[in-house]
């Protein structure tokens, strides 16, 4: 079902940008896209969580599977212009970084720009927090900002 949604997402994206294309007269060029200025809006019941791990797992190994969810928005890959929906990032052992600014690429926020809903993580022993924060087509928070619930696994 994930793919699916995915899937369509990618595909109303490619018919604007046909339909798009072909309402430009020939002989002049289409004014060139302007990514927006201001973070993408999003609906006020829009909910992103984990659905594995739970707030205070135990895992033994270092690597485990990360499912991630999200209620009443959609997810599409980066770079993707569709109303309400964004793509997942995995903060780890981090605060939340500026609202306003494009989400970090580092160790400790992982980004998810493919559009996966689920991926596997490999951590050192120890207690670790993780954190959810959806992201724009640009990789901006929205406004306002949709994350999860901050939780604490422990790894083995």
């Amino acid at each position: 079902m994930r793919h699916i949604i995915v899937l369509s997402a990618l595909l109303i994206a490619v018919l604007v940008a046909v339909l798009q294309s072909a309402a430009t007269p020939v002989g002049l060029a289409a004014a060139p896209a302007q990514a927006p200025a201001m973070p993408a809006a999003n609906p006020s019941n829009a909910q992103l969580y984990f659905i594995w791990p739970n707030d205070g797992t135990v895992i033994t190994g270092g690597k485990f599977w990360v499912r991630m969810g999200l209620r009443n928005m959609g997810v599409a890959p980066k770079g993707v212009a569709v109303p309400n929906t964004g793509h997942h990032h995995l903060l780890i052992d981090t605060e939340l970084p500026p609202l306003t600014e494009p989400i970090p690429s580092d160790r400790n926020h992982l980004h998810f720009g493919a559009g996966e809903t689920e991926a596997r993580v490999e951590l050192p022993p120890g207690m670790h927090t993780l954190q959810l924060l959806l992201g724009d087509m640009n990789h901006v928070p929205h406004k306002p900002p949709i994350m999860s619930k901050k939780i604490t696994i422990t790894v083995r």
